[in-house]
């Protein structure tokens, strides 16, 4: 039986639901060829920072102007920073090769948390021809005085000031830690968002012991980690007019099924990948498609979704009477 995998992300065309989230393995354009060799639908960049923007910018306008208080009038004759190959630039031409070699869609990424000008270069990613932009807003409200209302403004501010300079579509990665996460993404949508990538994976610190230091700590997810991200796609399907991706714990056939069935339009991998390497997200495809021809479902336009909160036979399944019923069911060898 004949499988239709195609999908829609972000009104972009996809061969199948199996994009490649932004890690080391995209930022090569030889890593790049080897994924879409085997099969991989879509690409996300690794991210550009905020940070690299400014400081880049920064420290070139710093250079600039060593020695210019001996003529002051000669600070009229300098440039602005953004007309110097910075380290921006870099980024871009990866952007321009990627284009050039490859036949499926490149995904920028911008990372960033503040409001401010850094976000003006969004209008050269698109230049430099990338399909869509991923914004992932990665902020940690530690600050005592930082309110929840406070937050979300800042990510709508963030939103808005990225879409209104570019014509192709941006999506948001997102954490889940906002008290109203439903609401979040309606309002994350009307700011021009035109998708969601469910979630964010914030690295957490470690303490080393015989150092007596704290030292950041990138562990690869499991297919633990996925049901997180299932139960607000199943929650947030139909609801919201956006795009929803799904990120973090798709490691498998199976998880890759689970997420469409909960109603996402992609399923985008990194830690499967870096642990089997590029060929494995054909091996991820083709146990896809079995499952599907097996079932009898013609294309994934079918399925997807076919479980999601609105058509599951028990939408309580995702709220609160679920959460009961598997803590009182639960049972070991000491209960």
């Amino acid at each position: 039986m004949s499988v239709d995998l195609r999908t829609s992300y972000l009104g972009l065309a996809l061969a199948h639901p199996i994009v490649a989230s932004a890690s080391p393995l995209t930022g090569s354009i030889d890593s790049l060829k080897r994924l879409q060799d085997a099969g991989i639908a879509a690409v996300v960049l690794p991210s550009l920072f905020e940070e690299q923007i400014e400081h880049e910018e920064m420290a070139t306008h710093d250079l600039l102007l060593a020695g210019a208080e001996l003529s002051p009038e000669a600070r009229g004759f300098f440039p602005e920073p953004q007309q110097y190959g910075t380290g921006p630039d870099r980024y871009l031409k990866l952007i321009e090769d990627a284009k050039k070699a490859l036949a499926v869609p490149v995904i920028a990424s911008l990372n960033g948390h503040t409001p401010g000008g850094w976000t003006g270069i969004a209008r050269r990613l698109e230049q430099a021809g990338a399909d869509a932009i991923e914004l992932n807003v990665y902020f940690l409200a530690a600050d005592l005085e930082d309110t929840s209302a406070a937050v979300e403004a800042r990510y709508v501010e963030l939103v808005e000031s990225v879409t209104r300079q570019v014509s192709i579509p941006v999506a948001v990665k997102v954490s889940p830690y906002f008290s109203a996460m439903a609401n979040m993404a309606a309002r994350l949508a009307r700011a021009g968002a035109r998708g969601l990538v469910l979630f964010n994976r914030f690295l957490q610190p470690d303490i080393l012991l015989d150092e007596l230091a704290v030292a950041p700590r990138l562990v690869l997810s499991t297919s633990d980690e996925l049901r997180l991200a299932l139960r607000w796609i199943a929650i947030l399907r139909g609801r919201i007019d956006a795009s929803l991706a799904a990120t973090g714990g798709a490691h498998t056939a199976d998880d890759v099924l689970k997420l469409l069935l909960a109603g996402a339009d992609c399923v985008m991998v990194a830690s499967c990948l870096l642990r089997n390497g590029p060929a494995y997200a054909g091996e991820l495809v083709r146990g896809v498609q079995a499952w599907m021809a097996e079932r009898e479902y013609e294309s994934v336009a079918q399925m997807k979704g076919s479980l999601s909160q609105q058509s599951c036979p028990d939408p309580d399944a995702f709220e609160r009477a679920n959460y009961m019923k598997a803590l009182t069911s639960y049972t070991s060898a000491f209960v």
